[in-house]
Formats: structure tokens, sequence, C-alpha cells
């Protein structure tokens, strides 16, 4: 019984820690500046620490943000990019007349590179391109395509996210959030080519087919965060790397991009920044590239990675069963652990909050996890860890045993037993007795018989 208990404990228990020890960091910090864009996610990528958020789970329209996904699926279906060639037909390019996309370009009978087609979809954001790619993988069916996409962002653990066609341009059903969009970039990131097309600024090609085939073609980028040269350099900021813009009159401003300086990485979801002002004329002012650059810059100069936990570190004690001369054993840190922090705020403002059973049977061995710890900031959570034995343990066989024969002795189903045996020995002796009364009373009635 006790075996089968203690089974139980063990199993929820592993659960509990696989479960906890997967917890996404976050811990949004208050910034000293007003932000134009309606849903925004700032992520330190060395900690996957979320620093900041703004309705970053509200659904908005991603517009050419959405050429994230399309980039995922098809990178992941087409296994050989370079050598992949695809031919732009007519019945592609006709689906988006008169919808004033954004395009590339490339024309009907041109033949491209899968790899060509993505540098198209991504740099000048061409939603020709995306179809071209959606239409090939697809079989000749964008639906099925864009159900690819669906899948891949539920695979991803996208909540808030569905997607209705390759490009970005406006469906009802067309949506994200700004933490979704950060879980498919960063997934993107870890995939070849990505990186190296976003962060260009300008990408010349030759159709390898086509009338145009070997016609030198040059496109530019449309994000002014990484180009200096576009308007005077108004939105650029150095530190700045790719990745995505995205524009239409429901989605507003959108953008999506990475910063490297100081040792440190971000990736910076803005979505929805105001195209028209309150009477309906066109802004020109960028705010989606006002406020990533503004929330770089605050990162850069008010974050820094703290070491909050060593794998050394006690960070509690448990009571030990059936071990000689042995009551209780240290929990230490599995790993260690840092995390982003204020830099004016001391590593010992993290609270620390500790999941330990009340007692765990030996045997013991180090480093076996016996709970976990919560670590907190000014009550947003930053992750949890798992906490394990500092030392191994042996049992005492003759404790275990002791209490083993204790348990049965003073068990329920031990004491129902007993009493079911003390019950039929007690009906048994009180059944002899009657059945020896009446033997003795027998006798004495056959003796007068024969007197």
């Amino acid at each position: 019984m006790k075996k089968k208990l203690t089974a139980l404990f063990s199993l929820f228990l592993t659960v509990f820690v696989f479960t906890s020890s997967v917890a996404a960091n976050a811990a949004t910090f208050n910034i000293d500046f007003s932000t134009y864009s309606a849903a925004i996610e700032l992520v330190n990528l060395d900690t996957n620490t979320v620093v900041y958020q703004k309705n970053a789970d509200m659904r908005r329209e991603p517009a050419s943000t959405t050429k994230i996904m399309t980039f995922i699926v098809a990178s992941e279906h087409i296994k050989d990019l370079e050598g992949t060639k695809i031919t732009v037909t007519k019945s592609v390019v006709d689906k988006l007349l008169g919808t004033g996309s954004s395009l590339s370009g490339i024309k009907e009978g041109d033949v491209l590179t899968a790899l060509q087609l993505l540098n198209c979809m991504l740099v000048p954001s061409g939603n020709d391109a995306a179809l071209v790619l959606a239409d090939y993988i697809g079989g000749g069916n964008v639906d099925a395509f864009v159900d690819m996409m669906n899948a891949k962002a539920k695979e991803l653990g996208c909540t808030g996210t569905h997607f209705a066609n390759p490009h970005g341009l406006h469906d009802d059903n067309h949506y994200t959030t700004a933490h979704d969009l950060y879980l498919m970039t960063k997934y993107a990131m870890s995939l070849p080519h990505f990186t190296e097309i976003t962060s260009q600024t300008i990408y010349t090609y030759k159709p390898v087919g086509g009338p145009r085939a070997g016609k030198p073609l040059t496109l530019s980028t449309t994000n002014y965060l990484i180009n200096k040269n576009l308007l005077g350099g108004k939105y650029y900021y150095q530190y700045a790397r790719g990745i995505k813009t995205g524009h239409t009159d429901e989605s507003g401003y959108c953008l999506v991009s990475s910063a490297t300086a100081e040792g440190y990485s971000y990736l910076c979801v803005a979505l929805g920044a105001p195209d028209v002002d309150s009477k309906g004329k066109p802004i020109s002012t960028r705010g989606e590239m006002i406020d990533t650059a503004a929330l770089y810059r605050w990162a850069f100069r008010n974050l820094e990675l703290k070491q909050i936990v060593k794998t050394q570190d006690s960070l509690g004690e448990i009571k030990v069963n059936y071990a000689w001369n042995k009551d209780k054993v240290l929990l230490v840190a599995e790993k260690n652990y840092s995390a982003m922090l204020p830099i004016n705020v001391s590593a010992s403002s993290v609270v620390i909050t500790k999941h330990i059973p009340e007692s765990i049977n030996a045997p013991i061995k180090k480093g076996q996890v016996i709970g976990t710890a919560t670590l907190s900031y000014a009550n947003q959570q930053l992750t949890t860890i798992n906490l394990v034995a500092s030392e191994s343990v042996e049992r005492s066989e003759v404790l275990h045993t002791t209490d083993t024969i204790k348990q049965i002795l003073t068990s329920t189903w031990f004491l129902v037993i007993a009493g079911i045996i003390v019950l039929l020995l007690i009906i048994y002796i009180i059944l002899a007795l009657i059945y020896n009364r009446k033997k003795k009373k027998l006798r004495r009635v056959k003796k007068y018989r024969r007197m």
C-alpha cells in the first residue's frame, strides 16, 4: 500500500517538476516614454526573457509580417532551396491585380530558385513571391499552404493566431498577437538563410530561366531601421538587424526586428502604429520604427544580466525517511540561473518561493530532482527551477523493514483481517463449547437409559 502511494506521489512530483521547469520567463519592466504601437513585445534573446509588453496577447492584423511564417513553411517543405526552380505563372500573378500589393517585380515566365523567391518575398516584401511559393508548395492550392501555416503556428505554441493567406493582405480571419509573432520569429531565426536574408538592405539576383534569364535585378528593403540611406537615415538604428515590416490600412504600421549591442541581443515586435490621424489624414511618422529604436536604447542602457542562483547554493532541505543517522538532506539549484534585471536592482531582490514535499524516502541519489523553486521579481514570475539533492543517501534496510512491519501491523486492511480472524476464532470457541455441552448431555442421557 505504502509503496503504491509512494509511486503515485513520485509520478505527481515528476509531472509537476517537468511542467514547472519549462515555464516561460517573463518580467515586464516600466519604461519612461510613451509608445505609438498598439501592441509590443520586447524579448531578451540571451535568456528568452520578456522584458517589456504592451497588449502582447491582443489580436492584431500582422500585414506583411505574415511572411515570417510563409518563410518557415516554405523552407521546411523545400529541401533544396538553391536547386529548386519555380516558374512564375500568369494565374498566380493575376491574383494580386488591383490589390495595391507591395511587389517584388517578378514577371510571368520568370524562373527563380526557391531561395531567390524567399529573398524577393522578405527584402522588398513581395506579395507576388509569397503567392508563387504558396502555390508551388500547395500543389496549385494556396489554401493548402495556408493550412500548413496554421498547423505550424499551433505547433510553435501560438494561441492567438490564424492565417487566411501567405502575404498578409487584409482578411477578417487573418490575425496574430505580438507574443505569437515573437514565437514564430524566434523559430525562423534558427532556420538557415532567414537572418541572412532579412538583414539585407539590397538584394541583387538573376532569374535562372524565362525571358529575363541572366538579367541582374536589384531590390531594396522596406525596413528604414536598418537602411541609413532611406529618408536620410531618419529612423536608422545602427544595432538593428532585419527583420520584417508590414502595413495595411487595417493593420497600421508593423515591424519585427532584432538588435545586438553591449553583449546582449533583443527581439522586438511592434504592431499597429497609426498610419492616419483622428481625421483620417495619412501620418508620415513611422511610430513602429520610433518605438522599436527607443525600446532597444532603453534595454541596452537600463537592463543587465545578473546571476540569481548558483548550482551550489543551498535553497532548502527535506526530511529523509529510512536513512541511518541522516534526518535531512540539503537541496541545491540544478543549474545556474541568471535574469535580466534593471541595473540598479540587486539580485537579492528576486523572491525565491520553494515547493518541497514534507519528506522523501531513501535511497536518494545526488542530483535527483526533489522539488522546485519559483523565482519572481516585482510580483512577476521569472522562471521555475529544479531543486536537487546535494548528496546521495543510502537506505537502511533495518529501518525500512521495521517501518514496513509497523505499517503492515497498523494498516487498515491488516486490522480488518485480524479482526475477522479473532471473530472467527470466537465463533469457533462458542460453537466448540456448545458442541461439547451437547455431547456431555447426550452421554448423560445414554448412561441414564442403561440404568
